[in-house]
């Protein structure tokens, strides 16, 4: 048994999966087989959703008739709601109040006492998971406001209805369209920690409940998710003051600040998610007439890479793309939760299939044949 030591786990193998790879070097995402690019722009997140759970793409009936079951699931049940609304009421955290009501879910689920292991009724909770977290997220943004919740809608695509239960205003097919956008280059990225987290929840044979809360209290912390939320107070720290963003950027580093969205774990190259959004994040701008938040961007990410040799990662342009579509900035890491919900489950399908408990081994730098003292003698 190796004792080379692996500080994070960097670079160790620890399962196969058929879901996605990433290209490094080359600055490649892939979809079983499919480039994020591709899909990005051609396939829907219920189409991406099927292809990670069931290994193919659908036809168009096989399309409809899933786009319908989950559509079907998205009411939350009034105790669920109840629920939310205290966590508003308490001012909870978001991140900390969606790892509530995922775990709050089961206790409704049509197939909480089936077992952990069954494909089929791990199939239908992932379509509840998945249907819910929107409606349930929508309602704790509008109930914290003082707003009353927005009841979803099943005629609306899974990113039309979330804008349209946020705003309780049926988003236009810009904003539906490149919403639906990122939440496909979301959706999956490899064994990442939150991922990790959920696969290895799994793994003891808890139910998918209990695996994708998991996820999301791993995605909470801060050098997981939250890096776009970073990265829009910086840019509105930018338009705040009087400098343009080079110069800003410059006295920040000056001052020993750290400038968020940029380098990857994986990416040595920018990062293609943010290659995609990037271009959304102007197209938005243009369409409102107004650009600045994607100058910035540019300028910011054209000066970091020239001076630090750093890429930006999917963070950097989601900051900006979602701030032009009247989302709070402090929902940005749910709504990351919202798109890669499906990928943990995906993860954690596999997982199930192919099962064995995940239990790694730490190296022991402790004391050794240490005398036990008598109480008196301590």
């Amino acid at each position: 048994m190796s004792e080379e030591l692996k500080k994070g786990l960097e670079g160790v193998l620890v399962a196969e999966s058929e879901l996605s790879y990433i290209d490094g070097e080359a600055g490649q995402l892939v979809y079983r087989g499919y480039s994020i690019d591709d899909l990005a722009r051609e396939a829907s997140y219920e189409e991406v959703l099927y292809l990670l759970w069931h290994g193919r793409l659908p036809n168009r009936d096989e399309l409809q008739s899933f786009s319908d079951a989950m559509a079907a699931e998205r009411t939350i049940d009034g105790d669920v709601l109840d629920n939310i609304e205290a966590l508003a009421n308490a001012d909870e955290d978001p991140m900390a109040a969606l790892r509530t009501i995922v775990s709050s879910l089961s206790a409704s689920d049509a197939d909480t006492d089936a077992n952990p292991t069954e494909r089929d009724a791990n199939f239908r909770k992932g379509r509840r998971i998945t249907a819910k977290i929107p409606t349930a997220l929508a309602a704790f943004v509008r109930l914290r406001n003082g707003d009353e919740p927005v009841a979803p809608r099943e005629d609306l695509s899974h990113a039309a209805n979330f804008l349209y239960m946020l705003n309780n205003e049926e988003p236009d097919d810009v904003l539906a369209e490149t919403f639906d956008m990122a939440l496909v280059l979301h959706t999956d990225h490899g064994l990442n920690a939150s991922t990790f987290a959920a696969t290895v929840t799994a793994s003891t044979l808890a139910d998918l409940h209990s695996a994708i809360t998991s996820a999301v209290g791993t995605l909470s912390g801060s050098l997981h998710g939250g890096a776009n939320q970073n990265v829009m107070a910086m840019l509105k720290e930018v338009d705040d003051s009087a400098k343009d963003p080079t110069t800003w950027v410059e006295d920040a580093l000056a001052e020993g600040r750290r400038v968020p969205g940029f380098g990857h774990r994986v990416y040595e190259v920018k990062d293609p998610r943010a290659r995609i959004l990037s271009e959304k994040s102007e197209e938005l701008g243009r369409a409102a007439g107004d650009t600045k938040w994607y100058e910035y961007s540019a300028a910011i990410e054209e000066y970091i890479q020239n001076e630090k040799g750093l890429a930006p990662n999917v963070d950097f342009y989601s900051a900006s793309t979602y701030y032009q579509m009247g989302i709070p900035v402090d929902t940005y890491t749910p709504i990351f939760a919202l798109s890669r919900v499906g990928g943990w489950i995906a993860h954690v399908l596999e997982q199930y299939d192919d099962n064995r408990l995940i239990r790694p081994r730490a190296r022991y730098t402790g004391d050794s044949e240490r005398e036990f003292p008598s109480i008196d003698d301590r």
